[in-house]
């Protein structure tokens, strides 16, 4: 068994097309919109332009003049944002995707985070594949004082699973693979549900704004709240348009202004 800290990696952003969308700018006679922020290109970064692209469609507010009913537009982006925040137009903040590789988290926390599936893919370590000879385990601070119990307990689990493979001859010439498949899926149950796993979480922002706040309010488990501090962390950095209105409290919640967006 080795202690593990559970990690958490920024794998994927959005990507825009930008000859694709200046193409269709030049159709309906939004160009200048384009030109605008790729002057300040560097400063705006792509899952940002995706959904601002969005909420301009809705309304054809890529200049003064397309819809009748559009007088001015805003150019500022953080106040473009606000308003978009503020008026809970979650829809274009969707069209905006990141991924994470969370690595060592517990299978306790990945049972919780697929709860979360709209506006959300999984793809996890399977332990229907992966055989288990050395146990990655976290102790949890409320374990803390059985510090040297739990180790033990996880310690034994762990020996069963490299003997029992031993026993039942997993590593033996000429055994199939789907009767090491079989084997190992058998042997997961005797596995302790706090093993440490990866697994790759990919999800929209307004997905993303809606965990953070859930899994690091004071009531959430541990793990999750741990780990979504970070996520929340990366993405205030990533895209601080989306996440301006974001604020982590003494007791670690992350609460924005504006709910149910």
């Amino acid at each position: 068994m080795h202690e593990t800290t559970p990690q958490v990696f920024l794998v994927a952003r959005p990507a825009v097309a930008a000859d694709g969308m200046r193409a269709y700018l030049e159709s309906v006679g939004g160009a200048s919109w384009l030109d605008m922020r790729e002057e300040a290109r560097e400063q705006l970064n792509d899952g940002e332009l995706l959904a601002e692209f969005g909420g301009r469609m809705c309304y054809r507010s890529w200049e003064p003049g397309l819809n009748p009913n559009v007088t001015r537009i805003r150019t500022d982006r953080r106040e473009y944002f606000a308003n978009v925040l503020r008026s809970a137009h979650g829809s274009v903040v969707e069209h905006a995707n990141y991924s994470f590789a969370f690595r060592n988290v517990s299978r306790v926390f990945t049972h919780e985070l697929i709860r979360h599936r709209a506006g959300s893919a999984f793809s996890q370590e399977s332990l229907r594949y992966v055989r288990l000879t050395d146990i990655g385990f976290r102790v949890a601070p409320a374990l803390e004082p059985l510090r040297e119990q739990v180790i033990s307990l996880v310690e034994q689990l762990e020996e069963f699973q490299r003997s029992a493979a031993e026993q039942l001859g997993v590593d033996d010439d000429g055994v199939p693979f789907h009767v090491k498949k079989e084997i190992t899926s058998a042997l997961r149950r005797l596995a302790p549900d706090g093993l440490s796993t990866d697994i790759l979480w990919t999800a929209n922002v307004r997905t993303l704004r809606h965990v953070i706040e859930m899994r690091t309010a004071e009531g959430a488990e541990e793990e999750l709240r741990l780990v979504f501090d970070l996520v929340a962390e990366i993405m205030q950095a990533e895209a601080p348009n989306l996440f301006q209105d974001f604020r982590r409290t003494e007791d670690g919640s992350w609460v924005p202004e504006w709910r149910k967006v």
